[in-house]
């Protein structure tokens, strides 16, 4: 029987350090980078601070799968990296999300000291599936009747291309967070 396809796991942490250290903050973040980027697996990282000036430094790095994570997260090259930030900078939150079932569990506010949980458990793709038609069905129907006939004399590529691009934040931000929100209990079933 053929294995499941391994998923890319993004890693968000919230660090904390004080402004006046910055540009020691940054060197740190950068160190941790090129550290990373040796490991297999690694796919990227990223970070940035909510403005000048703010003591929150929100981190991602990226790995192809958990096993390769794991290899990351257990390895010397990590603990003597972090062991190094030890009196400067404080871990705050941690959270792991795979692909887009992001979508499927809500934010959690994790105390850093607990280390990194697994990642939840998906809900099946089927119940994706299901999730993604019950909000795509009324969104794209509302489409077709309010926006389709303002577009009826473009050629296809330029009414799909509109109408991907007015759909896709909707989808994204208003009516999957709430669809999935509303079938929680079905989906964690």
């Amino acid at each position: 029987m053929k294995s499941p396809p391994q998923l890319a796991v993004t890693v968000a942490i919230t660090r904390r350090a004080d402004p006046s250290r910055a540009a020691e903050m940054a060197a740190w973040v950068r160190a941790g980078a090129s550290l990373a980027e040796a490991f297999p697996g690694f796919l990227g990282t990223g970070w940035v601070r909510p403005e000048l000036g703010s003591t929150e430094w929100h981190m991602l790095y990226r790995f192809a799968d958990a096993g390769a994570l794991h290899g990351w997260e257990e390895s010397p090259e990590r603990q003597w990296w972090l062991s190094s930030a030890e009196g400067f900078v404080e871990h705050t939150r941690v959270e792991k999300r795979t692909g887009i079932e992001g979508w499927f569990d809500p934010p959690r506010e994790l105390p850093a000291d607990e280390g990194l949980p697994e990642a939840p458990k998906p809900p099946s793709r089927w119940k994706q599936a299901v999730t993604i038609w019950l909000g795509f069905f009324p969104v794209s129907l509302l489409s077709g009747w309010l926006l389709a006939p303002h577009l009826v004399d473009l050629n296809l590529v330029l009414r799909t291309l509109i109408s991907t691009l007015v759909l896709t934040p909707i989808m994204t931000y208003l009516v999957l967070p709430r669809v999935t929100r509303a079938l929680q209990p079905w989906l964690k079933r």
